[in-house]
């Protein structure tokens, strides 16, 4: 018999939107195992997208900034327990200083950015963050970050929920204002659409395959499909596999702001009205709290045990 709980059945149905004895007997199918339960659900035409189990929200920031000519960026994540701390001008201030500090000693990774001495501080960021966790009084973890060293335009979305750093390959002058406008365009564009890949040389072809076969098994689930030759079959999958590039790869993507072109068309654009050369070379999109637990508050026995 399949290893699975009902809260298991309850977590399928919030990350495919399939009905409760749908979820139940894709799990049952699936021996449990909770991704090849979104496949068959997907197979089915039941659910549209897969949500990896892990993406739960936790508190914190998600920040990006650039240095003053555009030419190094950080992009940072900094977790705490609660929301109202994440909001804390303190909690805030003590990101930046973060970021700071990156942007100025380019630590390979969180363990040597707690060695740093951090910046405008006369201790390392380890001491720094014992010290904040003290004051602010949550626990505070500095989760990642990423630093580019090229021109680069910043992006945060909605106080912090999301950071973006988009990096280019090009020879403008990184302070135009019609460059970084630009850039920004492109952030909020990742930003907004979680975007995957930058093109269609960046989708694995092991992810390309697996679609693939979703949509194999989508049709053969459609009555109208299941008869027709493997080649019509192979033709259509094809189609879809464009869609999916457009849909998933930055360049092809319709730009948001005018759905006329893409991305691609709109950075060629740009290229020829500043007269240079301008091409996106990579991005990194930082959702708080993405992959983390969330603290559950249980108000009522918080306060039974207080009454106590």
């Amino acid at each position: 018999m399949a290893a699975f709980t009902a809260k298991d059945v309850m977590d399928l149905r919030a990350k495919t939107g399939c009905g409760m004895m749908d979820c139940k007997k894709a799990l049952t199918e699936a021996d449990g195992d909770v991704d090849k339960a979104i496949d068959i659900l997907r197979e089915q035409g039941l659910a549209k997208a897969a949500k990896k189990a892990d993406r739960i929200a936790a508190e914190g920031v998600a920040y990006a900034v650039t240095n003053d000519d555009n030419t190094q960026g950080v992009v940072i994540e900094v977790n705490a327990e609660t929301d109202f701390v994440a909001k804390n001008a303190e909690f805030q201030a003590f990101v930046s200083q973060l970021a700071e500090t990156v942007m100025a000693q380019s630590p390979a990774d969180v363990d040597a950015l707690m060695a740093c001495k951090a910046a405008g501080a006369e201790m390392t960021v380890e001491e720094l963050l014992r010290e904040k966790i003290q004051t602010i009084g949550e626990n505070i973890k500095i989760r990642r970050f990423e630093k580019y060293d090229m021109p680069c335009v910043a992006y945060v979305h909605a106080g912090g929920k999301i950071g973006v750093l988009v990096g280019f390959d090009t020879d403008v002058d990184t302070k135009n204002a019609d460059f970084v406008a630009y850039g920004k365009d492109v952030a909020m564009q990742i930003a907004a659409l979680n975007t995957a890949y930058l093109n269609e040389a960046a989708v694995p072809a092991e992810v390309i395959a697996h679609e693939k076969e979703i949509m194999v098994a989508q049709m053969k689930q459609d009555p109208k499909m299941a008869n027709k030759p493997e080649q019509v079959l192979a033709k259509i999958v094809e189609g879809k596999v464009g869609k999916y590039y457009k849909e998933n790869c930055l360049v092809d993507q319709e730009f948001v702001k005018d759905n006329s072109k893409t991305v691609g068309a709109y950075t060629k654009e740009t290229a020829k009205a500043l007269g240079c050369k301008l091409e996106i070379a990579k991005f990194v999109r930082f959702e708080k709290g993405e992959g983390l637990e969330k603290r559950q508050d249980d108000f009522a026995a918080e306060v039974a045990n207080m009454v106590k």
